[in-house]
């Protein structure tokens, strides 16, 4: 396999919702560009609408009217969000802190009414809100608004998703929150707090919110996903020759853990361009293949690479040695359980994997794969299939190429022009 050219992946799903709910609760107007059309952002907008912000339809470029922190109305209709668990999560906290009469509950589909929404519930509770979860704790899930109080928190998972609902929560409640959690996550929240002039501090693994403050309408020109950037790097160490360019992707060190595991593997990748902007350092990576050997992932390297475990694995059948995963439990509580699910399709494809408590264990090989993959509908696992049928000798078939749409709508349309004769 061959691989060439340059490509712009989507805009970052995490800086996009963000995007779009920071906007909301600035005071004025912000401008965003280059934001991600998928469905999971699609929900975001969707929900701050039923809220009462003026968010026009996605395009390549839209202004958002701030309504401010205590501006959004309570919802006629059910919060609709998906399969997005960020929606989910990160409104959460931002209703919860609403005075009353706010009330609203939160649906999605028969994958994310599954996920677990206790998480985000017991330190909203801690604050003061009212949560209502079915038995399951998943969703339909009910909130109302109330005065919320300070809180320092200490998370059992490093979750950004669950620390965004908490600063979000004291943010538009104008009161303090300490989030402490056991390992570093995805620090965009903060980054992109801070830029609009929340007052912040970080000290290791802690992060504060200080009191009240009103956040300022700003412009963004949303950079690429690294984690969809993270499939077009797997390619081209994957690729018997050639390398591929992948322009203004969002570099921040919590999210290239997975670019520096390539390496580890033997990959060759590198930066160009590399500069800040509206918080966030953004650069074009390069990747050359290179003969790929086994590695070890850990506990504390896991929340920099989590959704690209999956594309991971489809490696690590390609690499010389015994790979061994550990440390990744919240896979089990995503889109799928993807410790399972990845398990399962490699040994369907003809790999060699093991499924362990907490991670995965593969060993490589050069024989070919083939088979059909079973997605249960999880994009992540759609593509990193994709990339693994697209190596030489293998002949793989993806069960619900459509998924992808949730986050990579043009993912099948980049693949085929990245790989050449």
């Amino acid at each position: 396999m061959n691989v060439s050219g340059s490509l712009r992946v989507p805009g970052d799903k995490s800086i996009s919702h963000r995007t779009l709910i920071f906007g909301a609760l600035s005071q004025g107007v912000s401008r965003v560009s280059d934001i991600l059309p998928s469905a999971d952002v699609h929900s975001t907008a969707g929900v701050l609408r039923s809220l009462g912000v003026a968010i026009p339809e996605l395009s390549k470029d839209f202004v958002v009217r701030g309504v401010g922190r205590r501006g959004l109305v309570p919802p006629t209709v059910d919060l609709d969000c998906g399969n997005s668990g960020t929606t989910t999560r990160l409104m959460a906290g931002v209703v919860a802190a609403c005075p009353p009469p706010m009330q609203a509950t939160f649906v999605g589909d028969s994958s994310l009414s599954r996920r677990p929404m206790r998480r985000i519930a017991r330190p909203i509770e801690a604050m003061g809100g009212r949560v209502e979860l079915p038995s399951h704790h998943g969703l339909p899930m009910v909130i109302h608004g109330s005065s919320l109080r300070a809180v320092e928190w200490t998370s059992e998972v490093a979750s950004a998703q669950v620390k965004s609902a908490v600063l979000l929560a004291a943010l538009v409640a104008g009161v303090r929150a300490q989030v402490t959690e056991p390992a570093r996550s995805r620090d965009h929240t903060e980054r992109m707090l801070t830029a609009r002039g929340a007052s912040i501090e970080v000290e290791g693994n802690t992060v504060t919110l200080d009191g009240p403050s009103p956040l300022i309408a700003m412009d963004t020109s949303v950079p690429g996903d690294p984690s969809s950037a993270a499939f077009f790097a797997a390619l081209g160490a994957l690729a018997d020759s050639g390398e591929i360019r992948l322009e203004h992707v969002c570099v921040n060190e919590t999210r290239t853990g997975f670019l520096d595991c390539l390496r580890a593997m033997g990959a060759r990748v590198s930066e160009e361009n590399r500069r800040l902007d509206g918080g966030e350092w953004i650069a074009d990576i390069i990747i050359q293949a290179g003969g790929l050997r086994a590695t070890q992932v850990t506990a504390a390297q896991v929340p920099s690479m989590v959704d690209e475990i999956p594309m991971l694995a489809c490696l690590a059948t390609r690499a010389e040695g015994e790979t061994v995963i550990t440390g990744a439990g919240e896979l089990r509580v995503k889109e799928s359980d993807r410790i399972a699910a990845v398990v399962s399709n490699l040994k369907a494809l003809g790999a060699d994997a093991e499924e362990l408590p907490d991670g995965m264990r593969i060993r490589g090989s050069d024989a070919p794969l083939a088979g059909r993959v079973v997605t249960h509908g999880d994009h992540r696992l759609a593509m990193a299939f994709g990339i693994l049928g697209a190596a030489h000798g293998n002949a793989i078939e993806i069960d619900d190429p459509d998924c992808v749409a949730v986050s990579y709508p043009q993912f099948w349309a980049d693949l085929s022009r990245s790989v050449t004769p």
